[in-house]
């Protein structure tokens, strides 16, 4: 089992706001650094979501308490300290500060400038 990382799709709409088309701008950065390392990008599963909750593939993984995006799912040999979630034996990072530091020492991908 490897890494698996949740995106929300980008050009989606919310209804709140009719006529407009939006991205995720978190999201965005993470395409960003893997298109920008594909060689370790393609270590890690990674899946775009819809924008409209519920996003049921991740209710299956994480639980419905845990559906904002972007969201690592840790494979079962990633050290503990790299999560910040848990939802039963099921590890996550959600935070994407911490999802680039978990992508430099579980993949090797380099490190975010200070």
């Amino acid at each position: 089992m490897r890494d698996h990382l949740y995106l929300l799709a980008p050009d989606f709409a919310d209804p709140a706001y009719p006529g407009r088309r939006f991205y995720c701008w978190h999201c965005a950065l993470l395409e960003g650094v893997l298109a920008g390392f594909p060689a370790l990008a393609a270590r890690l599963d990674v899946t775009r979501l819809p924008w409209p909750r519920p996003r049921q593939a991740l209710i299956e993984r994480v639980g419905a308490a845990h559906q904002s995006l972007p969201l690592l799912v840790l494979a079962p040999d990633a050290p503990d300290a790299l999560a910040t979630g848990r939802h039963g034996a099921v590890r996550f990072v959600d935070d994407k500060d911490a999802i680039l530091r978990a992508l430099h020492a579980r993949h090797g991908f380099p490190e975010q400038h200070p």
